[in-house]
């Protein structure tokens, strides 16, 4: 069952949430080095994952694995991507380095998944479940999600792919560092 009341609070609320979150960030830097659909497809499928497994489990999955276990892995993803983003800053001759459609969405949808798996939407869309229908949280919360990672994939083609390509790199290798930062002192705030 729709409830069009459901929808829009999941919609409102996942919203807000997400503008300026670090999935748009993220969205934001690989859409300035890479293919915009790509992107956006493996983010959308990401969120669609998410808000699926919050619906169904609530915030029961994401009790399952600590909140340490769960910072580390971000931390970890995050420090990857930014030390090969710091990496590749020095190769500016060579330029973007385009990779695969599915390489790309396969990379999207991982650093979404895990950055995202627990995150304060995906608990927000699990304990309106509890409450709403459902269907209408899963729909409402999804529209939202997918309309900041648009917002975030258009900023970045439409900004910041006008940079040198170096500068990007740059600066995406040291976002990605502050995110592995602010993942770990989580572990020591709660």
């Amino acid at each position: 069952m729709l409830s069009s009341q459901t929808i829009l609070l999941s919609l409102s609320l996942v919203f807000l949430a997400e503008i300026g979150d670090k999935s748009q960030l993220v969205c934001m830097a690989l859409a300035a080095k890479h293919r915009a659909w790509p992107v956006f497809i493996g983010a959308s499928l990401a969120f669609l994952v998410l808000n699926l497994l919050a619906v169904l489990f609530g915030a029961a999955l994401a009790a399952w694995i600590p909140e340490t276990w769960l910072a580390i892995g971000v931390a970890v993803l995050f420090t990857w991507f930014g030390i090969q983003s710091l990496l590749d800053a020095g190769d500016d001759e060579q330029g973007c380095v385009e990779r695969s459609t599915k390489h790309l969405i396969v990379t999207t949808f991982m650093m979404i998944f895990v950055a995202e798996f627990g995150d304060k939407t995906q608990l927000a869309v699990a304990g309106l479940a509890v409450q709403q229908p459902a269907l209408s949280v899963w729909l409402g919360g999804s529209v939202a999600l997918l309309a900041t990672s648009a917002i975030g994939v258009f900023a970045g083609r439409r900004w910041l792919s006008r940079m040198p390509v170096h500068y990007l790199h740059r600066g995406s290798g040291v976002l990605f560092l502050l995110m592995a930062g602010v993942s770990l002192a989580s572990i020591w705030v709660n």
